[in-house]
């Protein structure tokens, strides 16, 4: 036990259970330190055998808890500045699922308080790039045979909302991966965003604008667009197809198992984002316990976060105004460089 990283999980909500049941089954050289939830319930069925792990109903005391060496936060958005603050006082590396921070005034807060540290010790957790189709796709695009990319066109798509889900959370909780995404696959950063609304879906509960296309420009003089639609009914879709100057790469087509009967073919559809990218996240974990081991800092950084958090807000502004909306980023710290 003692050669194991000890983290501590903040959150034992969906996604915090599914990383403690990471940690703990599928992940080498790392073990479950602490737990830290409001609700210690929660967080005690989340340990369920699991041995060695204390419960916490606050972050400090799970981050003084004896064995911890490293932060996992999967806690919601609004907490994890707070966390993050905490954990670089403690020197503790840190593996944040987005969004960071979801404004962008805090999580220009989080990037200056670890740029005074003059250390990275924060990976954000943007699974997608850990994704096996994602990067063959960055692979295909970093070789240049393709030509310069021109556009890429996103679908994101769950088959329906929780009962919180706003609009505003369209673009700031769900198109924030494809805003990370566009900038990890185009090396670029998104300068302006534009937000279409069709008709709402029959399904979205009321108030809830659903589906929406957001337009993204870059510094690149390439566009991405995005369908965001979190009520479709049917299954979870995220697909990406980069159009450039020589020919397209394509990914998402749910290539899953195909059932013939009756005289008909039906192909499954995942049905849950934990489902569709099950492997990237536990090669995110993986390689955050292996550099953390090590060191080392590696993956989205604090200043991706920043830039996503930036991005979504002024897609949220550009969703309310129905106008085109610049996006303006503070300068870029050295350490980020």
């Amino acid at each position: 036990m003692s050669d194991l990283l000890g983290v501590a999980v903040l959150g034992a909500g969906h996604m915090g259970a599914d990383h403690i049941r990471r940690l703990d089954r599928v992940v080498s050289g790392a073990r479950v330190a602490a737990v830290a939830d409001p609700d210690t319930d929660r967080a005690q069925r989340a340990l369920a055998g699991i041995a060695g792990a204390g419960v916490h109903g606050d972050v400090e005391a799970a981050l003084d808890a004896p064995g911890v060496a490293a932060v996992l936060i999967a806690s919601p958005g609004p907490a994890h500045e707070e966390a993050l603050l905490a954990a670089f006082a403690r020197g503790l590396p840190v593996l944040c699922e987005k969004p960071m921070v979801p404004g962008s005034e805090g999580a220009l807060r989080v990037v200056e308080a670890e740029a005074r540290l003059g250390r990275r010790l924060t990976q954000i957790g943007f699974m997608r790039r850990y994704d096996a189709e994602y990067r063959r796709l960055k692979a295909t695009l970093d070789e240049g045979r393709l030509g310069r990319p021109l556009m890429l066109h996103c679908v994101h798509r769950n088959v329906s909302s929780p009962p919180d889900f706003n609009s505003a959370m369209l673009i700031d909780s769900s198109v924030s991966h494809e805003i990370d995404a566009a900038r990890w696959l185009l090396g670029q950063e998104l300068t302006a965003v534009t937000v279409l609304r069709p008709r709402p879906c029959g399904r979205a509960p009321e108030g809830l604008q659903d589906p929406q296309f957001a337009l993204f420009e870059t510094d690149g003089g390439a566009l991405v667009d995005v369908e965001v639609f979190v009520n479709c009914g049917f299954g979870y879709q995220v697909r990406c197809e980069a159009v450039c100057e020589e020919g397209s790469a394509r990914i998402g087509e749910d290539r899953g198992m195909l059932v013939t009967s009756a005289g008909a073919a039906r192909e499954e559809v995942a049905q849950d984002y934990l489902v569709r990218f099950a492997d990237a996240y536990d090669r995110e974990v993986q390689a955050w316990v292996d550099a953390t081991r090590q060191g080392r800092v590696t993956g989205p950084s604090a200043w991706d976060g920043y830039a996503a958090s930036v991005v979504a807000e002024a897609g949220v502004r550009a969703q309310e105004s129905g106008t085109r909306v610049p996006v303006e980023l503070a300068p870029r710290p050295a350490l980020y460089a």
